[in-house]
């Protein structure tokens, strides 16, 4: 692999002009097409096999005018003496709900007063409104009508809020600002390192290439295939991550050749031929870990996967082919160090005094302490993890509610409006879909029956039509308690004794219940999916490095990182701990962010393994002796890694600074994970356990070095090849 490489970034240096311009022809060209085509991502899931999706499907086919999106109104007086059934209070809002009716795409409105939803003190009333078209079918113009059509409501001061799969101001609007903040970290430590602006841009320009490319063709599949908004959410921390970050390691290594005395052209291309291999099996270990997600069978994780795998195959081509071709217009500049204070003259005296002695560096000293400290350090890294993996016995998995918005948002304050008028279980209504309904008495027995259930408050048949019925079912308990989840489970499991002798056909769906399924598929498909993408890899790593022991250690380290990363998650997010530091509403973790933490961390986890490994390989393989291999290894990609981390680090913690509970998590849990995994277990641990095995680390059976071939990881015939003349 690694004279193919060479090969590659030669031509590539060599042919910069023409791979520039192929480069951002792509760009202007993804840009071209995703404006033409007007795709948009959305938050429109469908689960299936999931009896939730079943019921979905049949609204679909036989009440279509109710298979569409719920918006929930909350009307308000809860100053003063007021009330909603004040007359004059109640003309304004049946007023304004009858306009309701004449909205595009509203199938069907029910007003407070006919819907009998008041509450007790006449201070809160709920309004429903049922669209006939899918929440992210709904036109923009079609909720500002909506809005505009309650303004007298709110202008005769009444408080108005909304709730539900759609209503004004629903959409996720994304954010540039973190992008923004993680760039300017990134450049800020960039420049740290390498103590060059021309070393510093390189990777991020790159990386803002490859994410804009990759976006945009996003947006334009988003045309013709549902995809969540959360998918480029994660495929922009992806590509902006990884691209920095196999930037930075290609052009450490370029900038220490060149300190060598290296010409550029001599340079780039050995650089790619070394450093490039690496970058290559990391890359691969983190699409192999995102398209492990195509395993679980949920279509929206399926297209995240995908979409994030894409974006970091992008950021791989990027550094392979667009690195070198800019490496070839700064030429000797990447190792011109700037002269502003602090920044130049210490990188300059770091980069030349680790150039002509390795040991004297700060990575090498720390590397030093790790090996001669080894077995109190593997026992306290691994006891650190140990505990902050505590909480993570204590998970609960479920999908964001509108209790885990921000107070000030109107999703909010509907449902502590409605909390408070009405009770809790009026945000998470489950939906009894009935199909073969020969008669109203059908209905009206399989309604009585559900009133009878402990833990249903209230029972209401909306709509009959072509044999199917549909009943609203409010339970006692929120849409996030596990009392609802029980409810479901025996609402599903008592179905026949709900049916009677009806000859009906009973279904469970809803919004709360689609949840419900979403959480235990989930759950179920994780050992599945933890098996897939482990295997995988471990035949990835074991190629890689053609031995057993190192891809086992790599894959035990992941699990210790992972644990405690899940274990920070709940404690700050479900036990609240971190509630004042980030403005967040103690909540459930989110069903499906483990099994994208599972995907993620073990990618970028298998990133720094290759890193550091392979340079631990590189000294082995020259020099024999596996303990000072470990510390020179260590100590040479020290630095590099500290700085690749620390990049990842920031621009997750940068997607913290939203209003988005389920992006605030994500941000996060991948923060801590990249944290943790990079200086507790790759700088920490797998030194120390390198050092304790020894040469073992290496072994692999005779019958491996005969039959699979060698990826040439370290580079090693590649510079036999150079120096014997043989790859010119």
């Amino acid at each position: 692999m690694s004279s193919y490489l060479y090969r590659l970034a030669r031509l590539a240096f060599r042919r910069r002009r023409l791979v520039l311009a192929l480069w951002l022809v792509a760009a202007v060209a993804a840009i071209a097409v995703a404006q033409i085509s007007g795709g948009k991502t959305n938050d429109n899931f469908t689960i299936p096999g999931t009896e939730a999706q079943n019921a979905s499907n049949v609204l679909s086919a036989k009440l279509p005018a109710f298979s569409g999106g719920q918006s929930t109104i909350v009307f308000a007086t809860t100053q003063g003496s007021r009330k909603v059934t004040d007359p004059a209070t109640k003309a304004v809002i049946e007023s304004a709900m009858t306009k309701l009716k004449t909205v595009p795409q509203v199938s069907n409105v029910v007003d407070p007063f006919q819907g009998k939803l008041v509450s007790q003190d006449g201070k809160i009333a709920l309004g429903q409104v049922q669209w006939s078209a899918a929440a992210a079918d709904v036109k923009d113009a079609n909720l500002d009508t909506f809005n505009d059509a309650l303004k007298p409501v709110r202008a005769d001061g009444v408080q108005v809020e909304y709730n539900g799969s759609v209503y004004p101001g629903w959409r996720v609007v994304i954010s540039e600002l973190p992008e923004l903040i993680g760039l300017i970290v990134a450049f800020f430590i960039l420049m740290i390192t390498f103590g060059v602006f021309a070393a510093a841009g390189m990777p991020i320009l790159g990386a803002i290439i490859g994410v804009v490319t990759t976006l945009m063709t996003i947006t334009a599949v988003a045309s013709v295939v549902t995809i969540a908004s959360a998918s480029t959410t994660v495929a922009l921390m992806l590509g902006l991550s990884c691209g920095i970050d196999y930037g930075l390691f290609i052009l450490s290594r370029h900038r220490a050749n060149l300190l060598a005395g290296m010409t550029p052209e001599e340079s780039v291309p050995l650089a790619m031929g070394t450093a490039g291999s690496s970058v290559v099996f990391a890359a691969l270990t983190v699409i192999i870990a995102l398209c492990g997600l195509t395993v679980v069978g949920i279509p929206f994780l399926t297209v995240m996967g995908l979409a994030a795998a894409a974006s970091v195959a992008v950021a791989l081509l990027i550094a392979l082919t667009l690195l070198p071709a800019m490496l070839g217009f700064a030429g000797p500049k990447v190792a011109k160090f700037t002269r502003l204070p602090g920044l130049g003259a210490h990188a300059e005296r770091v980069a030349r005094r680790t150039a002509a002695d390795p040991a004297s560096a700060r990575g090498a000293r720390w590397a030093r302490f790790v090996v001669r400290h080894r077995v109190l350090v593997a026992i306290g890294g691994v006891v650190l993890l140990g505990v902050l993996a505590i909480p993570a016995f204590d998970i609960r998995l479920g999908l964001p509610s509108s209790a885990s918005q921000n107070k000030d948002t109107t999703e909010r304050k509907a449902y502590d409006l409605t909390t408070e008028g009405f009770g809790v279980g009026f945000n998470g209504p489950l939906l009894i879909v009935a199909q073969n309904v020969s008669s109203p008495s059908d209905t009206a027995a399989i309604a009585a029956r559900l009133t009878k259930v402990p833990g249903v408050v209230k029972v209401t048949p909306l709509a009959a039509k072509n044999g199917v019925s549909l009943i609203r079912v409010i339970p006692g308990s929120g849409p996030n308690d596990a009392a609802t989840a029980d409810l479901v489970h025996t609402l599903r499991d008592n179905r026949a004794r709900l049916e009677g002798q009806t000859g009906t056909d009973v279904l469970v769906g809803g919004t709360t219940a689609s949840n419900i399924d979403v959480s235990a598929k989930l759950s179920s498909a994780l050992p599945v999916f933890l098996i897939v993408v482990v295997g995988l890899a471990f035949v990835l790593l074991t190629f890689a490095f053609r031995t057993i022991l190192v891809p086992i250690k790599s894959i035990l380290g992941f699990l210790l990182s992972m644990a405690a990363a899940l274990g920070a998650q709940v404690a700050t997010f479900q036990w609240g701990w971190g509630q004042h530091i980030f403005g967040i509403t103690p909540t459930e973790t989110i069903s499906f962010l483990p099994i994208i933490m599972l995907a993620i961390i073990f990618g970028l986890s298998s990133d720094y393994e290759v890193f550091v490994v392979s340079r631990i390989k590189e000294d082995h393989t020259k020099n024999g002796d596996a303990r000072r291999a470990v510390e020179r290894g260590t100590g040479f990609s020290a630095r590099v890694v500290t700085a690749a981390a620390l990049i990842m680090f920031f621009i997750f913690v940068a997607f913290m600074f939203t209003d988005d509970p389920t992006i605030k998590a994500i941000g996060f849990s991948f923060a801590v994970g990249v944290f943790l995994d990079a200086f507790v277990v790759r700088l920490t641990l797998v030194p120390a356990v390198m050092a304790l095995v020894g040469s073992k680390i290496w072994y692999h059976p005779r019958w491996f070095a005969k039959y699979i071939p060698d990826p040439d990881l370290e580079g090693e015939r590649l510079e036999t090849q150079l120096n014997s003349g043989r790859l010119k």
